[in-house]
């Protein structure tokens, strides 16, 4: 048996590919994929011989040109369909030093017909020969970037088929809707068509119409997750919010000053609030000024704070400066801050605290890792994580709502609007028109994937 008796379609280019899939540090073991059609020639070549399939067996690996002995491993085959592909593939593990990979790289790159892969093109191969969907293939994506909880937990819904399942679903229901109307129109001649077509088919598309709008009004949290929450600290000039900044990040990001003015462009901090991804965003005090280079930190403080999904506005205790309208609509805490230096006063409004001692700082964390809970929809497996989900999914919805909306329709015009929402729903799954998204995603992807 050789890599050429796999049954499975190969890429596009119709060559074999190889990359390292275990990342570039120095470490115990490597891993080296390969996939394509002369997948089992160079297992042979490179080990000596062809092991049975999906068994992890030990070998000495050869440099094909020499002879020379570059390390001892295993080798698994993996043989059409039954690989991440659906090619024939193979994995070499190895010992993890540079030399080591770098010779068996060699010595797979010498052999005609093989080349090392562009990143994400083993994913892009699995997704051409329909081993994964779209969705699944933006979850391994997203799986390999997660930094926090939240994010791994969402992305492994993804490459577990969540989207896929639930557009199937929809798909299923909308395919018998089309049906019954394909059949109104059939029989129009006859005159067997029922009165209003859209009320025929309405018990089924209104379950569909119901989860496409509750998926949408969930489809922030979804991206909150992925993206991270933004939170701006604003506030007046010398409030405390560069010290604040620094206090929540654990370290000494901003430069803290007793003289106003000090922070003049906005500096950004990741945080992790139980398991979700946030970015802190320190902005320069807001008021008004005649210098031109703090006019421009003030502009871009507002213009953050316009986007994000919270704002503390920061004012000395006892002070009580009134938020600044300019600020729109984000949902905004008043913190009074400087708390060590007044200790007997009171905030009129919000939380009072102190960076400096860290008074009632933990209390700050408690709701801020609260209200990231709640902006990551906890409890919901929503499935938009990307603005390609929620424009798909809302051109679906419009289709079906109106339908719904108009019992009236000829039957012709419906059948249209559902062609619309299935077609919608094949392009979230990449069945259809997703050659367009195919390099802006794979280009994300690391070369082993």
């Amino acid at each position: 048996m050789n890599g050429s008796e796999g049954s499975a379609p190969i890429g596009r280019s119709g060559d074999t590919i190889f990359a390292v899939a275990s990342g570039a540090s120095r470490a115990a073991i490597a891993i080296l994929r390969l996939t394509g059609p002369i997948s089992g020639a160079i297992v042979k070549t490179v080990a000596g011989r062809l092991p049975a399939p999906r068994v992890a067996t030990l070998a000495t690996f050869r440099d094909p040109a020499t002879g020379e002995p570059i390390d001892q491993g295993l080798v698994i085959f993996f043989q059409a369909p039954r690989s991440y592909t659906g090619e024939d593939g193979a994995e070499f593990h190895v010992h993890g030093g540079r030399a080591v990979v770098a010779g068996l790289i060699a010595a797979i790159g010498s052999i005609d017909g093989a080349r090392a892969a562009e990143a994400g093109e083993f994913s892009r191969r699995a997704l051409m020969n329909g081993k994964l969907d779209l969705g699944q293939v933006e979850g391994i994506g997203d799986l390999v970037a997660a930094e926090t909880a939240a994010q791994r937990r969402q992305a492994l819904r993804q490459t577990e088929g969540l989207l896929g399942r639930r557009a199937g679903r929809w798909r299923a229901a909308l395919i018998e809707a089309s049906a019954r109307i394909a059949a109104d129109i059939d029989f129009s001649d006859e005159g067997d068509v029922a009165a209003a077509p859209a009320l025929d088919v309405a018990p089924i598309i209104a379950p569909v119409l119901a989860e496409l709008r509750s998926e949408l009004d969930a489809a922030r949290a979804g991206e909150r997750i992925r993206e991270g929450l933004t939170i701006v600290i604003a506030g007046p000039p010398n409030a405390g919010k560069s010290t604040l900044l620094n206090a929540l990040a654990r370290r000494d990001v901003a430069i803290v000053s007793k003289h106003a003015g000090t922070t003049r462009d906005v500096l950004e901090v990741e945080l992790d609030l139980g398991g979700y991804a946030a970015l802190l965003i320190d902005t320069a005090g807001l008021r008004e000024t005649a210098d031109p280079v703090e006019q421009i930190g003030v502009s871009r403080a507002l213009a953050r704070a316009q986007k994000a999904d919270l704002v503390l506005w920061l004012s000395e205790i006892g002070d009580g400066q009134a938020p600044d309208e300019r600020l729109g609509g984000p949902e905004l805490w008043r913190i009074a801050t400087k708390a060590d230096l007044a200790p007997d006063a009171v905030p009129s409004v919000g939380l009072c605290v102190s960076a400096a001692s860290g008074l009632n700082l933990d209390i700050l964390l408690d709701r801020l890792t609260h209200f990231a809970g709640q902006a990551g929809g906890a409890g919901h497996e929503g499935i938009i994580t990307q603005e390609r989900h929620r424009k798909s999914i809302a051109e679906a919805e419009g289709a079906l709502a109106r339908i719904q909306s108009n019992p009236d329709l000829a039957v012709e015009i419906i059948a249209e609007d559902l062609r619309a929402a299935l077609f919608a729903l094949e392009r979230l799954v990449g069945r259809v028109d997703v050659e367009d998204v195919l390099g802006d995603i794979f280009s994300k992807f690391c070369i082993g994937k």
